[in-house]
């Protein structure tokens, strides 16, 4: 009897649709993926949604991409093992608790933010204060995640942005903002101005959280760095961190929503929701997001995005976009599990 491939044997304990690829082509699928109409012998070009220049170049590390299956949209996670890739599928935009989550945190917004408008009336230096003001800048980045994480979509609103400049902007603010840590941060950018088409707002949060992440590994006396880089009309934002790595058993839960379980002892390990939030504006923007550990140590969060650069045209309402955060600082919100009390 011929041997199953390693790839192969994992698909037997995954509960979820997964299915594995060889140059291309699904060799073999489990029983939840099947149900889903997929079937051995495809192309997997035929279902690529987002990712696929960044799938060409997958090596190692952790891919997240998107696919389209019988006009449902997945997104997906790779690992490659042996000379087969795993793609694990998460049925994102189905899940009506999910939905209810989302209606929930939609709730929770206004009380949130008459709490936060009342602290900052009290205009005290008190460190109980601050204590308090961190906290609720903490559970407005918690009701943002959940709102965010039941996959239903906030509207997209792409600018024309110099996003060279947003991202520069975007590091020396938490530069700036996490001094008191002791961790170092530089910005290796594309040298000019480039102007494309971004939602501003979803990038921003999505670098924020990237940035939040390799806060979480990263001790005193590390170095976090920041890079934008350009091939053609693709861009790819990375952050890179010197410092502890991912732990091995996390890293296979790292795009699946609620499948990780918080740490007790090491409160560093949430339950994925930021994560969550960079995958969907990685795909909202036509691209992907790849984990990856140099050799030198540590952990690289790459999100890639495509873009019209450039005079293109964008159809807009006559509204203007709502503030997630109630016009409250944003990198207050999205770093506030790692900013010291002062900053408060």
């Amino acid at each position: 009897m011929e041997q199953q491939s390693d790839g192969m044997q994992m698909l037997d304990f995954m509960i979820h649709p997964a299915f594995c690829v060889k140059n291309r082509i699904i060799t073999k699928l489990n029983v939840p993926a099947a149900k889903l109409f997929l079937r051995e012998g495809l192309s997997l070009d035929a279902i690529l949604d987002s990712g696929a220049e960044e799938y060409a170049a997958f090596s190692s590390g952790m891919l997240c991409l998107t696919l389209s299956i019988c006009g449902q949209r997945f997104g997906a996670s790779v690992v490659r093992v042996g000379e087969e890739d795993v793609f694990t599928l998460d049925r994102q935009y189905e899940s009506e608790e999910l939905r209810v989550l989302a209606l929930a945190a939609r709730e929770l917004r206004g009380p949130l933010s008459s709490a936060m408008l009342a602290t900052q009336q009290l205009e005290t230096e008190n460190q109980q204060f601050s204590r308090l003001n961190r906290s609720l800048h903490q559970l407005l980045r918690i009701v943002g995640n959940m709102s965010d994480a039941s996959g239903v979509s906030p509207v997209f609103r792409p600018e024309q942005q110099n996003i060279d400049a947003m991202f520069q902007e975007i590091a020396e603010k938490a530069a700036a903002l996490s001094s008191f840590s002791g961790i170092s941060f530089s910005y290796q950018g594309l040298g000019e101005a480039v102007s494309c088409f971004v939602d501003r707002q979803q990038m921003e949060r999505a670098a924020l959280n990237m940035i939040s992440n390799a806060l979480k590994y990263t001790s005193e006396g590390g170095h976090i760095q920041l890079a934008l880089c350009r091939s053609g009309k693709q861009f790819r934002f990375s952050v890179t961190d010197n410092g502890c790595g991912i732990p091995e058993k996390e890293r296979a839960t790292l795009f699946s929503r609620y499948l990780r379980e918080p740490g007790i002892e090491d409160t560093r390990h949430g339950i994925g929701l930021g994560m969550l939030l960079i995958r969907l504006t990685a795909a909202r923007h036509g691209g992907a997001v790849l984990v990856d550990f140099p050799k030198e140590g540590g952990t690289r969060i790459s999100l890639t995005f495509s873009s019209v650069v450039g005079g293109g045209s964008v159809l807009h309402t006559a509204f203007l976009p709502a503030d997630y955060a109630g016009e409250q600082d944003h990198a207050l919100i999205e770093l506030s599990d790692f900013l010291p009390l002062e900053r408060y």
